[in-house]
C-alpha cells in the first residue's frame, strides 16, 4: 500500500506540473488576438485545468494525506507537514486561479462580444494569471523538492 500511494502521489505530481507548463505554453504560444481566438485559448486553459490540473491536484493531495496515514512514521516528520502545508496552499491557490480565470474570462468575453475593445483588460487578465501560475508552479516545485530532499528542518530540544 505505501508503494502504491508513493507512485499515484508521483504520477499525480507530474500531472500537475505538466498542466502548470500546458496552461503556460498555451498563453504563450496560441494566438489572442480575435475574439474567436481568445476564446480557443480560453477552451485549451479549461480543459487543461478540468482534466489534468484539478484531478492531479486532488490525487496528489489525497495520495499525500493517505501516506501519513498507511505510513505512520510520516506523522513525526517535519518535512512531511511542510509538504502538507505547501500542498494545501497550492490546493487554494490552484482553486482560486481557476475561479478567476473564469469570472475574469466571462467579463472579458461579454464585453468583446458586445463589440467593445478589451485589449487592455484582456492584458491585465493574462499578467495576473502569469503572477499566479509562477506562484503556484514554485510551490509545486518546492513540494517535489522537500518531497525527495526530505530535510530535518530543525531540532527540537531533548
Amino acid at each position: 500500500m505505501r508503494k502504491a500511494t508513493k507512485i499515484l502521489h508521483s504520477l499525480a505530481s507530474c500531472g500537475l506540473i505538466g498542466a502548470l507548463l500546458g496552461y503556460m505554453v498555451v498563453l504563450i504560444a496560441a494566438p489572442q488576438d480575435t475574439p474567436t481566438a481568445y476564446a480557443n485559448v480560453r477552451v485549451i486553459i479549461s480543459a487543461l485545468c478540468n482534466y489534468m490540473l484539478l484531478p492531479s491536484l486532488a490525487i496528489a493531495m489525497m495520495s499525500g494525506l493517505l501516506s501519513m496515514v498507511v505510513h505512520y512514521q510520516f506523522q513525526e516528520q517535519r518535512w512531511v507537514w511542510l509538504k502538507a502545508l505547501l500542498g494545501f496552499s497550492m490546493f487554494e491557490a490552484t482553486l482560486g486561479i481557476i475561479q478567476a480565470k473564469a469570472t475574469t474570462a466571462a467579463a472579458i468575453s461579454i464585453k468583446i462580444a458586445a463589440g467593445e475593445p478589451q485589449q487592455k483588460a484582456l492584458a491585465d487578465a493574462i499578467a495576473n494569471e502569469w503572477g499566479s501560475l509562477i506562484v503556484i508552479m514554485v510551490i509545486s516545485i518546492a513540494n517535489v523538492v522537500v518531497g525527495v530532499w526530505r530535510p530535518r528542518l530543525w531540532k527540537t530540544a531533548d
